[in-house]
């Protein structure tokens, strides 16, 4: 994959989770409910229609009580190997007019996911841009230690099934 450093987050992780477990936690809405935000936020709803061109859609709720949905559409869904949605555009590839995220930016969130010895996983979550100000907005907003914790939270969660 073409990652532009000037452009794209990248996280990757070594986690102690088969890429099957992975994949449950990442398509299966109640499961995401638990871990898709790091403590103490949450997440209050989700829905995924898991085709391309499917809904992809949370909702975050602050320890405040604030809620902040967000609505995107599935790109590609390649069971145990690839999630890749965007929040540029809603369901069935119809553009959107404003951000729906409530970051306030939009991106395209490519999850991979490669199988390693003793069941483990080589788990890659990127986060690609349209311009440099949106990659450094999303970095300064904790991009790595969010999506790191949003990773340990996942792998506890789906070790405890």
């Amino acid at each position: 994959m073409n990652i532009d450093p000037k452009l794209d987050l990248v996280l990757t992780r070594e986690l102690n989770i088969s890429p099957e477990a992975v994949w449950r936690g990442w398509t299966t809405p109640e499961l995401i409910c638990k871990w898709f935000c790091p403590e103490p936020w949450k997440v209050t709803e989700a829905e995924i229609d898991l085709r391309p061109g499917g809904l992809f859609r949370t909702v975050m709720q602050s320890p405040e009580g604030e809620k902040f949905p967000n609505v995107g559409c599935i790109l590609q869904a390649e069971p145990n190997k690839k999630l890749v949605w965007t929040d540029a555009l809603l369901p069935d590839f119809r553009p959107v007019v404003a951000s729906t995220s409530g970051a306030g930016l939009n991106f395209t969130a490519f999850i991979i996911l490669e199988p390693m010895s003793g069941g483990k996983t080589k788990y890659t979550a990127i986060a690609k841009h349209k311009d440099e100000a949106d990659r450094k907005k999303h970095e300064e907003m904790g991009f790595h230690e969010g999506w790191g914790i949003c990773a340990d939270q996942l792998e506890k969660l789906m070790k405890s099934l």
